[in-house]
């Protein structure tokens, strides 16, 4: 018996997948306040949306709790003791091929102190 080698098949699917490849804005909106949130989130949606560009989103993600544990009275009674927690409400919003007018608009943008704002480009 003689080993055959077949020659590899090579797909152009691969190459064309690159192409086509989409560019992403992926802004991370967070804030204490759900409401302050709420309203960031409309304003960008708008601002995207008066560009004509497709938005994904906004998409909750689960919101983080800090819970902190202080002792009421300084010397005697440690049982005594009072809890805090501080919520951070967070949207994901996904701006699929964004042109350069749409990023400026969106730095440009003043939203409401208490809001953060993190973009990454996907």
């Amino acid at each position: 018996m003689t080993a055959t080698s077949t020659p590899k098949k090579t797909t152009k699917v691969a190459s064309a997948s690159k192409k086509d490849a989409v560019s992403k804005l992926r802004l991370r909106v967070q804030a204490y306040e759900y409401k302050l949130l709420d309203v960031s989130v409309k304003q960008i949606m708008d601002t995207a949306m008066r560009y004509d560009v497709e938005v994904q989103g906004p998409i909750p993600l689960p919101t983080e709790i800090k819970k902190y544990t202080v002792n009421r009275s300084t010397f005697i009674f440690k049982n005594a003791r009072e809890q805090f927690e501080m919520r951070i409400h967070k949207r994901i919003i996904d701006i699929i091929n964004p042109t350069a007018k749409v990023v400026e608009a969106l730095s440009s943008l003043s939203l409401p102190s208490g809001v953060s704002i993190d973009v990454k480009s996907v």
